[in-house]
């Protein structure tokens, strides 16, 4: 199905976080209607500290990876007065200062969960509400996030313990009291950083370890005395020549992984997500951190890594990422297998141009507005000035930009979603363009 611009097709939009209210406002900008539903009392999805949802991986120490110039709206710049990186509490405030701004709080319906969405002829949807309702609509926007249903691993044997996702860690003190135990991170994301960071720190744990299965590059928040994500290389430079110049620089700048007594990566850097902490390396490199390697099995007041040590355990934080998962939708080819799910620019299904999944991807550097530059393609879709191309066309080109974006990553579920923020941006805008080309000249 084709938006042809003769009509204004009506979109529902699930999520007020950043995605969903940047598509808002996109729809608001064109003069389309649509419908917002936020199953919490508030905007913000994720970085909504200690949201009712349940939805927020937010912890209370945490400070975005992404520097205030990385992350800004186009149309809404971030307070003079921030730090470089902002606190979770800044962004939210900043995240609500823009929806109001733009008036589109009385646009969203709060309270509200999308429970089922249904197929109807012609490429529509019928919609039902956590109210019972049920709504049809022309287009779909599947804005929910991806870092909310936590991955747990599975191990042999048991543990006596306490255990907790970092989803649901606030704090060192509540639910659980971490001071003077032998505390555990397993992983080697930002999240394991920076909680691994906090529980080390002395007054704390009386212990801190973390369990890697491999090693992983951490990168410093700031370079050359500037926030690291201000130095990213242009889009025009090719891939490879701008990899290998940011490798050397990264290696002359942080040295070797196993130099800190970390695991040495078996893949280059920026060949994995990068890990960044201002903070790791120094805690590892004082003691404080005490790396080992993974999981061999859980044995009750321990566990035993694969190297054959064990280590008494009170308590473990599992920093072992998220599932991509869509409760509302029950059709097989919309659903992602193990975090598989490949979509026309990171959006869009072939043969299904009227669902639009936005924020879906592991953007580097930053997600957070990320969906409002896809919000230009759905909206310019939407409103008939954009036409998507041919489906084998299309899955062709899924083929093609998978390979440019994720070819030189190490197989993970972490890395079936990445793009370069940069690069991904400026293929955009020349899609866009092709795709008004294509569109139906409206008399």
């Amino acid at each position: 199905m084709a938006f042809d611009g003769a009509s204004k097709p009506k979109t529902c939009i699930i999520g007020a976080g950043c995605s969903g209210f940047t598509m808002a406002k996109r729809l608001k900008d064109y003069g389309l209607p649509y419908d917002c539903f936020e199953m919490s009392d508030d905007i913000g999805g994720n970085w909504y500290y200690k949201n009712p949802n349940g939805a927020s991986s937010c912890y209370q120490s945490l400070h975005i990876d992404t520097s205030k110039w990385r992350l800004a709206f186009e149309d809404y710049p971030v307070p003079e007065d921030w730090p470089d990186f902002p606190h979770h509490a800044q962004l939210l405030q900043y995240f609500r200062d823009y929806v109001d701004h733009f008036g589109l709080r009385e646009t969203i319906t709060f309270n509200t969960a999308v429970t089922n969405v249904e197929d109807l002829p012609g490429g529509r949807w019928k919609v039902t509400l956590s109210t019972g309702e049920t709504r049809d609509y022309d287009a779909v926007v599947v804005a929910n996030g991806h870092h909310w249903d936590p991955r747990m691993p599975e191990y042999p044997g048991e543990f006596d313990g306490y255990q907790v996702h970092s989803h649901n860690y606030t704090d060192p003190f509540e639910p659980y009291d971490f001071r003077g135990k032998r505390a555990m991170v397993v992983g080697a994301g930002n999240s394991a950083m920076d909680i691994s960071s906090e529980l080390s720190q002395r007054p704390l744990a009386e212990k801190l370890f973390i369990s890697m299965r491999r090693g992983v590059w951490v990168m410093p928040k700031y370079m050359d005395g500037q926030p690291a994500d201000k130095a990213v290389l242009p889009a025009w430079l090719p891939s490879g020549l701008g990899r290998a110049l940011a490798r050397k620089k990264i290696k002359k700048t942080i040295g070797m992984m196993e130099d800190y007594g970390l695991p040495k990566p078996d893949h280059e850097p920026l060949d994995g997500h990068p890990s960044v902490s201002g903070e790791f390396l120094t805690r590892v490199g004082c003691g404080d951190i005490i790396p080992k390697p993974g999981i061999e099995r859980l044995d009750g007041d321990g566990v035993v890594f694969t190297d054959g040590t064990r280590e008494k355990v009170d308590a473990i934080v599992w920093a072992t990422g998220y599932n991509v998962t869509f409760p509302f939708l029950k059709q097989d080819d919309l659903t992602p297998k193990e975090n598989v799910f490949p979509l026309y620019k990171r959006m869009v299904k072939p043969g299904r141009e009227t669902i639009f999944f936005l924020g879906l991807a592991q953007p580097l550097p930053t997600l957070v507005n990320f969906a409002e530059q896809q919000s230009k393609l759905v909206g310019a879709a939407l409103n008939g000035d954009y036409a998507f191309p041919p489906e084998e066309e299309m899955e062709r080109i899924i083929v093609e930009d998978e390979k440019q974006h994720l070819g030189h990553f190490y197989d993970s579920p972490r890395h079936r979603m990445q793009v370069d923020f940069n690069a991904y941006c400026k293929d955009l805008m020349k899609e866009i363009d092709r795709g008004a080309k294509r569109a139906p000249v409206v008399a």
